[in-house]
């Protein structure tokens, strides 16, 4: 049985983005109630990790975005800085833990402390720019953690792979030009459909040029119309690129009950993706893998995916 580690801190609970907004304190009390209810969260224990320090933030934002956010967190207000992403005096703390988690996560997972880890986190992170909060993002978790896993443990192919519903427009941004990053995104694509980036023929730039590696889904995709993805195109580009550690940004809104997407995963569709993604870190990087949780915003079926990937990663 794999040593799985599970990260969370309750202060991620008091971030709110608004009256009514999708991306709420109840997704992760759904999460935790349900791997307590399941029995999964007594064999995981839960691991609370410390805010990331601002020289982590930098490594894939501004100075000048960190600083800004801190500020307009510290206003003691909710305050609006995009259509769909605000503030709360909160926030900034939330998401420095959020990046903390990740980092926490990759440095247990690079020591051989556990197998494999998963950060229950929030707010989310993949939709954050280098000086852009957006998309209910603020720090880019799973990019800064991809830097951390290069900076600090001396590994330096990362792999990315992001599976949630919306197109990670910020990761893939962050490593567009360098070879060093394998991003895989697979989301849901089409007019109008959030954030609007991701179509197939966007494959890096110079020196990163085909290093990303974008597969774009209609809606009504299914879980056999994903797993044929990750096995006719993911896992040629995982072994081609033979990558040290792979990040997973595990967003869970492409399931057939979730409100924002229009795709048709199921809860065991999410448990088939893991073994997909745990058999190639098994097979490349002596299983070194770290999941962060992205989107997913019907509550019931987020809990039940999330507890699904788990005993997944943990079998």
């Amino acid at each position: 049985m794999a040593r799985t580690a599970l990260y969370y801190h309750p202060e991620f609970l008091a971030h709110e983005a608004g009256v009514d907004h999708p991306e709420c304190p109840d997704r992760l009390v759904a999460i935790m109630d349900g791997l307590e209810r399941d029995g999964l969260l007594g064999q995981l224990g839960v691991r609370q990790p410390a805010p990331a320090s601002v020289q982590s933030l930098t490594r894939i934002h501004s100075a000048e975005h960190a600083e800004h956010l801190a500020r307009l967190s510290s206003l003691g207000r909710l305050v609006a800085i995009g259509p769909d992403t605000s503030l709360s005096p909160a926030t900034y703390a939330a998401a420095c833990l959020a990046v903390g988690a990740v980092e926490e996560a990759i440095d247990a997972v690079a020591a051989g402390e556990v197998d494999n880890a998963f950060c229950a986190v929030r707010p989310p992170g993949h939709h954050a720019e280098r000086d852009q909060a957006m998309g209910f993002c603020y720090f880019n978790n799973i990019a800064i953690g991809a830097r951390h896993v290069q900076e600090h443990h001396g590994l330096n192919r990362v792999a990315i792979i992001d599976w949630d519903v919306h197109h990670g427009n910020g990761t893939q941004h962050s490593f567009e030009e360098d070879a060093s990053v394998l991003f895989f995104s697979i989301h849901q694509f089409g007019p109008y459909f959030y954030p609007g980036t991701g179509a197939f023929n966007e494959q890096g730039r110079g020196s990163g040029l085909g290093y990303t590696v974008n597969a774009p889904m209609p809606p009504g995709a299914t879980d056999s119309d994903y797993l044929r993805v990750f096995r006719q195109v993911l896992r040629p580009a995982i072994d081609r690129f033979e990558p040290e550690f792979i990040l997973l940004s595990a967003g869970f809104d492409a399931h057939q009950a979730d409100p924002l997407g229009e795709l048709e995963l199921t809860t065991d569709g999410f448990a088939q993706l893991t073994a997909e993604v745990r058999n190639m870190a098994q097979d490349h990087c002596q299983g070194r893998l770290v999941s962060v949780l992205e989107g997913g915003y019907d509550l019931d079926a987020t809990a039940a995916s999330v507890a699904a990937h788990l005993r997944v990663l943990m079998a």
